[in-house]
């Protein structure tokens, strides 16, 4: 395809080009605009094919035009709305992942209620006219923790994550068993959207098991699945990623697909807000529409990390995404439309047409105060008195911890050189009883221990601030303290260890007039009318996480560049809201509610 941007992806060990191969065809194919086709069919009998240079719905042409909405980075309530928004762009077809890790959090127990309503997803899509493209992973990357893998696989000290190790494998099997029935009355030969599914993600990038591909699919079809399968890579995977039986070759003749172009691109902690140009994006689409070629907008609505679920990159450093998904795609954060909406659907009218309205939405702003306050230190139970990473937490039901905190105490006596041996993930606060010493991290191994009399408690605060999603390394992704930390080149010993995973607290003490971290305030935003989407604007707080009615927003962090934490009108309810903050550091008591997010200073990505 001519013209194309080759970017290269930020922390990916292999070099690649912003556009992602699904399917390829000859650039020389001629395509008639007047085949696409409706949702409503003739028959459903011969599904999504490929003939020549052509897809066929149905043994007719027909051209895909897909935008990526993962239902787990959106609102229940407003998935319909995305979805319309799709239509109203001029889109056919709609992406998505469907993260493990939030369907079986626990080992054997599954969840597939509210944001995890995957058949309620898959049904709106066909009552709104959309067919679906379905990324069942197990393995699928997207910035989310541990690329959507379930941390308690990482209990086990031998796991070789995506290889064939049956530790793995039967893992699948469990998930797989659960997850597939749910989806196979939704393909197409069964009256259903779905039309295509790819067979994992990316593998060719990552390639460590030539057998696991293969046990992949297989385990597809054996559950039922009987549309057409596909596999995603860049150029450099394409060799290592397909699976026999499924469509992926650049070879002439044959259908091409642009599965991932990036209309936009993720952000990290501390760094900038990215942003690529509208106009470059819609003439690159262009010439990817006129070269013949189907394609994928990855994101078309990116949605939020909501809780822990964000991930990191692991190269060549490690750096931790923000909370927004924004991505700079089509529709913002929230929802709204963008210059790049308007500008596609200007493109896509002159082939498709726009047959639905656009609507406006409409956001409140306002400020409020927290009212109550407990210290960190008055809340924590005793777990074990055993140094062990989160994972290995004897928690959950021996689940381990997955995600937030862990307080890792000792007593100590005198002071000296405390060394972390490189054995924090990822970033710890130190504090001698409740005094804050300073932080460790990837980059700062060693802190001075002022000295002092008798024992005192020496207090390790370990955030896990987002596994890495992409890359050879998945495996070596637990979290905690996960080696020895030592005093004066002497390993400690003897810790009590405490789980702080965030969940919903009471508290009714009232907020002193200079309080500190680390500690939890809760307040009350009040609501008098319909409740609407706004932004939380935390002006003056350091770093921390906010719930509002038991649902967690995500973490904010005054480096920025993320400024506001997206608050979706369905979570709020008329009169009084609770809001919870856990404040690792300076606290501000108040925080504004504000019409419009600020993600931060803009990179444009060129």
């Amino acid at each position: 395809i001519p013209t194309l941007p080759k970017r290269a992806r930020p922390g990916c060990c292999l070099p690649s080009p912003r556009i992602w191969l699904l399917i390829c065809f000859s650039i020389h194919a001629r395509f008639n605009w007047s085949h696409l086709l409706p949702l409503q069919m003739w028959g459903r009998s011969l599904g999504l094919q490929t003939k020549d240079s052509l897809f066929q719905l149905e043994g007719h042409p027909f051209r895909i035009f897909g935008g990526s909405v993962h239902y787990f980075r959106v609102p229940r309530e407003y998935w319909r709305d995305r979805m319309m928004k799709m239509k109203a762009c001029g889109l056919n077809t709609l992406t998505t992942y469907v993260p493990w890790n939030l369907h079986e959090a626990a080992r054997g127990k599954f969840d597939f209620s509210g944001i995890l309503d995957l058949e309620t997803f898959l049904a709106t899509a066909a009552e709104v006219g959309l067919w679906v493209i379905l990324r069942p992973g197990p393995y699928i990357c997207s910035e989310w923790d541990l690329g959507g893998l379930p941390s308690w696989l990482l209990r086990d000290p031998a796991m070789r994550l995506r290889t064939t190790y049956k530790g793995f494998t039967e893992a699948v099997n469990a998930y797989f068993d659960h997850l597939i029935p749910k989806v196979v009355s939704h393909q197409y030969k069964k009256g259903g959207p779905i039309i295509a599914v790819q067979v994992e993600n990316e593998y060719g990038s990552y390639a460590k098991d030539p057998n696991y591909m293969t046990y992949v699919k297989t385990a597809l079809l054996e559950r039922g699945i009987v549309e057409l399968l596909m596999t995603s890579d860049n150029k450099d995977g394409l060799s290592s990623g397909f699976v026999e039986g499924g469509r992926w070759l650049c070879i002439k003749n044959q259908p091409r697909m642009v599965m991932e172009y990036w209309t936009g691109w993720f952000d990290s902690w501390g760094g900038p807000h990215n942003i690529f140009d509208a106009d470059e994006m819609v003439n690159t689409v262009h010439s990817i529409l006129k070269a013949g070629a189907s394609i994928n907008l990855y994101m078309f609505h990116g949605g939020t990390n909501f809780g822990f679920m964000n991930g990191a990159l692991g190269f060549p450093n490690y750096k931790p995404d923000i909370t927004s998904y924004d991505y700079d795609a089509v529709l913002t954060e929230a929802g709204d439309y963008t210059n790049k909406f308007f500008k596609l659907r200007q493109l896509f009218s002159k082939i498709i047409g726009n047959p639905n309205p656009l609507r406006w939405p409409a956001l409140y702003e306002r400020s409020f105060n927290l009212q109550h306050y407990v210290s960190l230190w008055d809340l924590l139970p005793s777990v074990s008195e055993v140094p062990v990473n989160m994972e290995s937490l004897q928690v959950n039901d021996g689940n381990g911890q997955s995600y937030g905190y862990t307080l890792y105490e000792t007593a100590i006596k005198g002071g000296g050189q405390l060394h972390s041996g490189d054995h924090i993930r990822d970033r710890a606060q130190v504090f001698i009883n409740t005094l804050f010493i300073g932080f460790l991290n990837y980059n700062t191994l060693e802190l001075t221990i002022p000295e002092g009399q008798g024992y005192r408690h020496l207090r390790i605060l370990v955030e896990n601030c987002g596994r890495v999603n992409y890359g050879l390394f998945l495996d070596a992704q637990r979290k905690g303290l996960i080696g020895d930390v030592f005093l004066n080149e002497t390993p400690l010993r003897n810790f009590k260890i405490y789980s702080l995973e965030m969940k919903p607290l009471f508290m009714e003490s009232a907020v002193p007039d200079e309080a500190t971290g680390p500690a939890f305030f809760r307040g009350s935003l009040q609501v008098q009318y319909l409740p609407q989407d706004t932004f939380l604007k935390l002006e003056g707080w350091e770093k921390g996480v906010v719930f509002v009615n038991g649902q967690n927003l995500g973490r904010y962090w005054k480096i920025g560049p993320q400024e506001t934490l997206y608050l979706p009108g369905t979570w709020l309810r008329p009169g009084d809201n609770e809001i919870i903050i856990f404040e690792e550091g300076t606290a501000s008591r108040i925080i504004q509610s504000v019409d419009l997010p600020y993600l931060g200073r803009i990179h444009y990505m060129y």
